[in-house]
């Protein structure tokens, strides 16, 4: 493990408007992301794993990346989560969700993976549904739409630039039910492709947090933290970009680190990651749930999974311009960071 640790490390080292209309100028950073991001919250609600609005969303994802000139395909995976009913009965529930893949070829072996999961929340109970949590208008513009939409920009962005390293672009889909497909991509991946993974960068709730946080798995390496996580971090602040890392306020979190979404899985893989979202891990527990002080607009400082709040109107009422943005800040970040690790341009 040590050895496949370093290899990456080292490698890593080495290096350091919808889309499809054509426009006659480039639009300015951030401006796809945004776009794309309002438009799968609108056209897409209730992307629960396995609904037809997945299913839809899925393939419009793929759409896009077929557009760039990527070579994308859906691959669907079979799983189920636990529902548990009024009388506190408990029953499986089985789903087929779908993973969206887009392949940037490089040179070399080694690929980095940049992830976003498409789905929306699915009620895991009859008290999620009496709480308007999750469901069939879930919009999701949080969480997460917005993720997905800088997903598909850095594609659009990356897709002539030629790069030492391969990057995959992996739209995944029961992140909500438990990370199942996430799940689905790691246990599909060879042994070999997971020695030659470099980075798993995650994006997940980009919008409505206080704050843009960087942070790294827990396995992740000293010197791939300083590549990434921290290198991040300094091109964030040479543009004037207010980001932070976690604190490490909550023993169960350590400073610097992240959790609790897709990427996850891969960092109890021993593969690296980047996780990129918005919340504040100063507040609540500080455990990074409470995303923002608790207001009128944001009762509990979270819209985790409510109708009612991870919504275009309520957002764009309570936090105007935020999703434009946010957008442009996390791209203005991301696209020189994974031009650097996947050295575009040395080939």
């Amino acid at each position: 493990m040590f050895s496949a640790m370093r290899h990456r490390y080292v490698a890593l080292a080495l290096g350091v408007c919808l889309i499809g209309t054509v426009q006659a100028k480039t639009p300015p950073l951030g401006e796809v992301a945004a776009t794309q991001a309002r438009h799968i919250a609108t056209f897409f609600p209730g992307r629960m794993t396995g609904t037809p609005a997945e299913m839809l969303s899925a393939d419009y994802v793929r759409q896009q990346f077929a557009g760039m000139g990527y070579q994308s395909d859906i691959r669907t995976f079979q799983s189920r989560y636990i529902y548990t009913s009024r009388n506190l009965s408990k029953n499986w529930h089985n789903v087929t969700g779908s993973t969206v893949i887009a392949a940037h070829e490089g040179k070399a072996a080694q690929q980095i993976i940049i992830l976003a999961h498409l789905d929306t929340y699915a009620p895991m109970s009859d008290s999620d549904a009496d709480n308007n949590l999750g469901g069939l208008t879930l919009q999701g513009i949080d969480d997460n739409a917005a993720g997905v939409g800088v997903m598909l920009e850095l594609a659009d962005q990356l897709k002539d630039i030629p790069t030492q390293y391969s990057i995959r672009f992996i739209a995944t889909s029961g992140e909500e039910e438990g990370r199942l497909g996430a799940e689905n991509v790691l246990k599909r991946m060879s042994a070999a492709e997971k020695k030659n993974t470099l980075l798993v960068i995650n994006l997940d709730n980009l919008i409505v947090g206080d704050k843009l946080y960087f942070n790294s798995g827990k396995t992740t390496p000293g010197p791939v933290r300083k590549l990434t996580r921290d290198r991040a971090l300094a091109i964030a602040r040479a543009h004037g970009i207010y980001a932070a890392t976690n604190p490490g306020g909550n023993a169960a979190y350590p400073k610097g680190t992240g959790c609790c979404n897709d990427g996850e899985v891969f960092d109890k893989a021993g593969i690296p990651v980047l996780y990129v979202e918005a919340t504040n891990w100063s507040l609540g527990k500080k455990d990074g749930y409470q995303q923002r002080a608790k207001s009128k607009a944001f009762p509990e400082g979270t819209s985790w999974h409510d109708v009612r709040l991870d919504n275009l109107q309520h957002i764009d009422e309570a936090l105007p311009k935020r999703i434009e943005h946010r957008s442009r800040d996390v791209v203005r970040v991301m696209l020189p960071l994974v031009k650097e690790l996947a050295k575009a341009g040395k080939v």
